[in-house]
């Protein structure tokens, strides 16, 4: 069988396995056992798939991924997220586009914090939205501006796709955490100047704000460093790692002790809300596991196939430039990810595009930063993007309304991704320095 037979029709299985509805980690699974049923002609290679399930869930880099995850949920469920919106609050103060730049500011934390754009959505939707309305903020540009901060969360470190895609693309994990920093930050950054600028355009958009202003200077100040401790938990986070003194998993362990910590003195944690985030950890991380186990080993059985060889050498053979190519290999990331969950994504293309980014001669901790921001629009991206869904059902809007409030931010997203392919220290001078 050609190669590229196979490659099409192992894609259109996955696809049609996806659009009946069968679970991501059924769909790789059951791919992958009719793979090497049509490769062999039997299942007496079964145990290539089971030995390369054991081996991937056996791997320590995957130790971060619940520690990330229970970090996020600790913050979360203690007030924590009320002392940091305070703490934003405070330090915006009257400016008329304020609930917006609040609205940014505050997603892109709490997505560095939980790790998790769809919560992230959830929780703004639910709590900041409805106060927007109430004060006379236009829905459209509220719903975009809290869909933009919070599709930062892979990107911004702690994150756990940079775990899972760094496991995939064989990169070092710390270095593909921190390359987010820069990105993740500038991304928050023209967010807050987009909505600033709509304002100056159209203050009809928002209402004169008061609010803030009868609060004295020394009550603000309070308010600031009493979220310093919550937020400084990331900080600390990646000193260490940049620091070469802990791994990501070590480090992830020290910031949830830390949290846990900060957490019962000057929130509210208690023993009931430690075991909700114990409980919710342990079963994201199950489903995150389970996709990965049957997931990986599709790129074995692709290798089986020579799929891998003979796409690697066809694509170089096309003697186009990197700069065209690059543009294709993002363009298929970017297109799928409108229909297709972003780990989904990861984990079918990432074994096809190792050998071709390194044939390329490309940098791979430059690629796959980007590839992560790339993967991380998907998250507001019409037609299926999972936050906009999220969004939709706390905020009890239209999915026409929502697309319109996120198309602005997914071109900022492009825009960007442009602006970090031509300026590759953006991306790559902080893990330089570790």
């Amino acid at each position: 069988m050609e190669w590229y037979v196979f490659l099409t029709g192992a894609v259109v299985l996955m696809l049609g396995l996806f659009a009946v509805g069968l679970p991501i980690f059924l769909a790789f699974l059951t791919l992958n056992l009719v793979g090497l049923y049509v490769l062999t002609g039997n299942f007496k290679g079964v145990l290539l798939v089971v030995n390369s399930m054991y081996d991937t869930g056996a791997s320590l880099s995957l130790a971060a991924i619940p520690l990330f995850i229970l970090l996020g949920e600790i913050l979360f469920r203690s007030n924590a997220v009320n002392v940091i919106f305070n703490a934003v609050d405070a330090l915006v103060g009257a400016l008329r586009s304020r609930l917006y730049v609040v609205s940014v500011i505050l997603s892109t934390i709490f997505g560095a914090l939980s790790g998790s754009a769809m919560a992230v959505a959830a929780m703004m939707g639910s709590s900041l939205l409805p106060e927007m309305e109430k004060r006379g903020y236009q829905r459209t540009l509220s719903m975009g501006a809290i869909l933009g901060g919070s599709s930062l969360a892979p990107i911004i470190p702690p994150s756990v796709m940079a775990v899972v895609l760094g496991i995939l693309a064989g990169v070092s994990i710390s270095s593909l955490l921190v390359a987010g920093v820069v990105p993740g930050l500038v991304l928050g950054f023209v967010f807050f100047v987009y909505v600033v600028v709509r304002i100056r355009l159209n203050p009809s958009l928002a209402p004169v704000s008061t609010d803030a202003t009868g609060l004295p200077w020394s009550t603000r100040i309070g308010l600031v460093l009493r979220a310093v401790p919550f937020t400084g938990i990331i900080v600390a986070i990646m000193g260490l790692i940049m620091s070469g003194v802990a791994t990501p998993t070590e480090a992830a362990a020290v910031g949830c002790v830390v949290a846990a910590a900060l957490c019962f003195f000057f929130a509210s944690l208690n023993t009931k809300k430690l075991l909700e985030a114990l409980k919710a950890t342990a079963w994201t991380t199950s489903m995150i596991m389970v996709i990965m186990v049957c997931s990986v080993s599709f790129s074995q059985v692709l290798n089986l196939s020579g799929v891998t060889t003979s796409l690697v050498q066809s694509v170089i053979g096309l003697n186009w430039s990197p700069a065209l190519m690059f543009v294709l290999l993002m363009g298929l990331g970017f297109v799928l990810c409108m229909f297709i969950d972003q780990i989904a994504v990861m984990i079918l293309l990432v074994p096809l595009y190792k050998p071709i980014v390194t044939g390329l001669g490309f940098d791979p901790l430059w690629f796959w930063a980007i590839f992560l921001v790339n993967v991380a629009v998907g998250n507001i991206t019409p037609p299926f993007g999972y936050s906009l869904f999220t969004l939709q059902g706390v905020a009890r809007v239209s999915i026409h309304e929502l697309y319109r409030a996120a198309m602005p931010f997914v071109t900022l997203y492009l825009i960007m991704i442009a602006v970090f392919a031509l300026v590759p220290p953006l991306v790559t001078y902080l893990p330089s320095l570790m």
